[in-house]
């Protein structure tokens, strides 16, 4: 019994040594996976979004993940160009309004940017989020003192009060002095209307995902109508 405990003492020593190397590797790769997280964090708090997704790009493109989320879509691209008939396309063909880059950039926060109104409400008739973990299409919008914009984001339940990685609101950040920041500080003096309220709880129940049956739904047309704000 004893020399068969010996001759099996090697082998344990080797299994041993496979889970620690395992182990090893594994927490390496958990190391490397925290320190880009806080670099690209580190970039985008400084506004540098094109650093972020450089690094987050080379990370990837070495093997160390299975995709770059510094991709950006072809729905990123026809919000932050204008192209309204290609985003229109898009979203046809299925494609996420959702989708994020590295920074938490969605094509509605791209449309915002852009100031490109009609895009931004294509976006949002499709179900688009209007706020992200980091910072809302609101700042995006108010930021560039595209009142147009601002006001089609809170006409559709955008969050006033959001705060940014900076924890700014978007009359914050907006220009001061500008029509968007006087806009914004009378908008939050100013209780919403009950009929707003209502459409705006009767989509939020309905879900972002359905708003496209709307039109489908056994009600009026002028129901009809108010839900999808026309």
């Amino acid at each position: 019994m004893t020399e068969t405990t010996e001759e099996y003492r090697p082998f344990t020593a080797q299994l041993s040594n496979v889970y620690l190397t395992i182990l090893a590797l594994f927490c390496f790769k958990l190391f490397v996976r925290i320190t880009l997280n806080l670099l690209t964090h580190f970039y985008i708090i400084k506004g540098n979004r094109k650093e972020a997704a450089r690094i987050s790009a080379e990370f990837y493109d070495n093997g160390q993940g299975h995709g770059s989320w510094a991709d950006r879509s072809a729905l990123h691209d026809a919000a932050s160009q204008g192209r309204l008939l290609a985003l229109k396309t898009l979203i046809a063909q299925g494609h996420s309004v959702n989708v994020l880059t590295i920074d938490h950039i969605s094509p509605l926060h791209e449309a915002c940017i852009g100031s490109h109104v009609a895009c931004a409400r294509a976006l949002i008739d499709a179900g688009a989020n209007r706020g992200t973990n980091l910072e809302t299409p609101l700042h995006a919008a108010a930021q560039k003192d595209c009142i147009s914009i601002v006001k089609l984001l809170l006409e559709f339940g955008a969050d006033v009060n959001a705060r940014s990685l900076e924890y700014k609101r978007p009359v914050e950040v907006a220009p001061p002095g500008s029509l968007t920041e006087g806009f914004l500080l009378i908008y939050e003096a100013t209780p919403r209307s009950l009929r707003q309220l209502c459409r705006q709880q009767i989509r939020e129940s309905l879900g972002r995902s359905r708003l496209h049956l709307l039109s489908h739904l056994p009600l009026p047309k002028a129901m009809k109508n108010f839900l999808q704000y026309r």
